[in-house]
């Protein structure tokens, strides 16, 4: 009895990647510069020469060894143990160490400092344009 391993499925993994990553076909298909049936051709195929998968894998973000490698499994081992440590969640929680009611008075304060720049600029203007008419 011998346990042959079957050949990963490339085009299977590269529309998972493309799922997870949230893009359509459609959007794969203009990354690389194919149609979108092209795209739907490749993902059902078994096998794609290493050129194009290089073009897949950029597309994706990902790299070609990646998608050569990808498994559901290792992708949820990889949210089970991104997501279990807690100081992840901790990291997630970051409380401010600023009161916001501060920084809403350093706001309203700048505000109005630059309001009086903006009001002593118009005064001085005004004052330039009734010396430029007393001239005349």
């Amino acid at each position: 009895m011998t346990t042959e391993l079957k050949p990963k499925h490339i085009g299977r993994n590269i529309s998972r990647i493309r799922e997870l990553r949230g893009m359509k076909q459609e959007a794969l298909a203009i990354a690389i510069g194919v149609s979108q049936q092209y795209v739907s051709n490749i993902e059902a195929s078994e096998s794609i020469d290493e050129e194009r998968l290089i073009t897949i894998a950029e597309a994706l973000g990902v790299t070609a060894e990646g998608i050569k490698n990808y498994s559901d499994e290792n992708v949820l081992n990889v949210i089970n143990n991104t997501f279990n440590d807690t100081s992840t969640l901790n990291a997630i929680n970051i409380q401010p160490t600023f009161n916001p009611l501060d920084k809403l008075v350093e706001a309203y304060d700048e505000n109005k400092k630059l309001y009086e720049r903006l009001l002593q600029s118009e005064k001085d203007k005004i004052e330039y344009l009734e010396k430029l008419l007393e001239k005349k």
